[in-house]
């Protein structure tokens, strides 16, 4: 399913997409592209920018995802990003914590479009890399098919050409974010009514895309898909993108490599601080349905998290799937 300027992503996730769950992602897809977790404007501004913005210049492509509501803080944010050496910017407007609704941004900021807008309009006055925004279908009592059209209109003014939509409302008063994953109907048609309306704009599908299959077949008339969860418990379906959606032909990413590579990393890593734990957490789902793959689990969930645990622990995992000889 090679399309011109069809794009695949995976999507920010808080807790999840740090720089080494993105490096291990880069290594199974080459093409896809990769989004850091949310970062507020603030935090880089007011804190350790170096360190919230770090990531391996084998990453790319990777876009860093930023939070808040102040055009001139997120102005100054995106040009930090910008010189860090991101791709892209997205702005956030669809997370529905409890602290994000606190900072007034988030899927909040579904409700003034405006306000989104003149976000958009002050980061991209500053950046010359492309300025994107994930937003939901609508917030609380909106009717969708009356505000969704409005806030896309008002900020695609800004200008903003490409909006990443997860197919759900946010129900900020009653539903906890968990919930807002599951609860809120999916309606995938009305994302593509807005591609229909709008098809001079860059419109990405985002919510409940079980596989790589079925977020190709929902996104066809769109202009990309952009998994999550299911692409973070179950990476080897990242597998096909290359292939599938950049058409790209050769040999295929091989798992005795990726675990090389880890281990190399792991090595790199551990001797410059980094817990062992905090790289392998990301990789517990690379053997999912594998022969093997509980034993892959139980060695890295026991013995990554004590104290002075190697990339040792990766290779002893590896031998329960890949077996004794694994790395000869």
């Amino acid at each position: 399913m090679s399309k011109q300027k069809y794009t695949f992503s995976v999507a920010p996730m808080m807790d999840w997409t740090d720089r080494h769950c993105r490096f291990f992602h880069r290594l199974i897809t080459r093409h896809a592209q990769l989004y850091t977790e949310m970062v507020t404007a603030r935090a880089l501004i007011y804190g350790d920018a170096a360190r919230l913005m770090r990531f391996d210049v084998r990453e790319h492509p990777v876009a860093i995802q930023l939070g808040g509501a102040e055009p001139l803080e997120l102005a100054r944010a995106a040009k930090l990003a910008e010189d860090a050496g991101y791709n892209e910017v997205n702005l956030n407007v669809g997370c529905p914590s409890d602290r994000v609704q606190s900072g007034a941004f988030g899927a909040a900021l579904m409700a003034n479009p405006a306000l989104v807008a003149d976000c958009v309009t002050a980061m991209a006055a500053v950046v010359q890399i492309p300025v994107t925004v994930k937003c939901r279908i609508g917030i609380d009592e909106q009717e969708p098919h009356e505000t969704l059209p409005v806030f896309i209109e008002t900020v695609s003014a800004a200008p903003c050409d490409t909006f990443i939509i997860h197919a759900r409302k946010a129900w900020l008063k009653g539903l906890s974010p968990k919930q807002n994953r599951n609860v809120p109907p999916l309606d995938y048609d009305m994302v593509r009514s807005i591609k229909m309306a709008h098809p001079d704009l860059t419109i990405i599908l985002n919510g409940g895309l079980r596989d790589v299959p079925h977020a190709l077949a929902q996104s066809e008339t769109l202009d990309g898909a952009m998994m999550g969860r299911a692409a973070y418990q179950t990476p080897w379906m990242l597998a096909k993108i290359d292939t599938l959606v950049f058409g790209k032909t050769g040999s295929g990413p091989v798992k005795e490599d990726i675990v090389a590579a880890l281990i190399e990393y792991a090595a790199h890593e551990t001797e410059n601080g980094t817990p062992l734990h905090a790289i392998t957490r990301h990789i517990m789902g690379l053997f999912a349905g594998q022969p093997g793959a509980r034993n892959w689990r139980r060695t890295l969930s026991e013995d990554a998290p004590r104290p002075g645990a190697g990339p040792e622990v990766i290779a002893k995992a590896a031998q329960a799937v890949l077996g004794e000889l694994w790395a000869a």
